[in-house]
């Protein structure tokens, strides 16, 4: 019983592998598109920056409390 049930997990693994659409074309799978430049540039800027710019907000916001 436990061999027919790993076996049939087995195939339907391996048919959601085959069809699945994330193979083959670099950046498929990204939750943001590739094709405008400029909007990618403007995501990694506001992703790192946002990130970077955290601490010393917070270090600002601490000096200003009163």
């Amino acid at each position: 019983m436990l061999g027919r049930t790993s076996l049939l997990a087995r195939n339907i693994t391996q048919n959601l592998v085959r069809h699945s659409s994330h193979g083959g074309i670099p950046g498929e799978n990204l939750p943001f598109g590739l094709n405008n430049r400029y909007k990618l540039t403007a995501y990694f800027v506001l992703f790192f920056g946002s990130g970077l710019a955290a601490p010393f907000l917070v270090v600002r916001h601490q000096l200003l409390k009163k």
